[in-house]
């Protein structure tokens, strides 16, 4: 049996590296955390980039590609997804008070895979298989903000209100801060006096594959400032943690 190949190991172990790192590494990071000499590493990330698999910013560190996201994602059936979810929804729904949907990227939309209503007894529409704006939604930002080849692919930023973000550049500002801080936020931005708050699913790998969030009146999701109750965005973390364990991601 022929023996393996150093050359792929050292770059699935690169892979790893940036899929478990909580931000962007530049090569001599790279190469001192895998013993490598930074000429052996530097070779093996270009490789990696002209391949789509690692991207570099304009600070010259490095980051897992969007090539490498919709590779990870093929495995992933919605309903898969869906299934995994819903043994958290129900509880983040109790918790929070709201509605809990949980979405992923379809044709440049946040596809809804699954919806639990808000635990009261007001009249409410199921929302799976409904098509949301990325850029307008929480379930959106966190998708935007893991897939460069999305956000690549916005042209027009339709508004919805006064508060919709419809600059690339201020979007672009934004989803810098929802990697930042690992949730994303919006408030009126899609409809007048409602608001989400969001966070990343992960996969196997730590690649973001989906995302879940709750929806309600900006009056019960957020403070007078206004900004979401910390409490809440707690408890879609949490959620969002848990599920992405039992999909077989090691980072959360």
């Amino acid at each position: 049996m022929p023996g393996s190949v150093q050359s792929i190991e050292r770059a699935a172990a690169m892979l790893r590296l940036l899929a478990t790192s909580p931000g962007r590494l530049g090569i001599v990071e790279i190469a001192r955390s895998l013993d490598l000499a930074k000429g052996t590493a530097h070779g093996i990330i270009r490789t990696l980039q002209r391949v789509g698999f690692v991207e570099q910013d304009e600070g010259g560190k490095y980051q897992l590609g969007a090539a490498l996201l919709h590779l990870g994602t093929s495995y992933l059936d919605v309903n898969e997804l869906r299934s995994r979810s819903i043994n958290w929804a129900d509880p983040l729904a109790a918790r929070s008070g709201e509605a809990v949907r949980i979405g992923t990227v379809l044709e440049g939309q946040v596809l809804v895979v699954h919806h639990v209503f808000r635990p009261d007894d007001s009249l409410q529409t199921l929302d799976v298989g409904t098509l949301l704006p990325l850029h307008a939604t929480a379930l959106g930002k966190v998708l935007l903000a893991y897939d460069s080849t999305a956000f690549g692919a916005l042209h027009e930023l339709e508004s919805f209100t006064r508060r919709t973000l419809v600059s690339r550049r201020d979007l672009a500002r934004e989803l810098v801060a929802v990697r930042e801080a690992g949730w994303a936020c919006e408030i009126s931005e899609l409809t007048p006096g409602e608001a989400s708050i969001a966070a990343p699913i992960r996969g196997y790998g730590g690649l973001v594959v989906g995302a879940i969030g709750i929806s309600g009146a900006v009056e019960r999701l957020c403070s007078a400032a206004p900004r979401p109750h910390a409490r809440l965005v707690g408890f879609v973390r949490d959620a969002a943690r848990a599920i992405s364990r039992d999909l077989g991601s090691s980072r959360h």
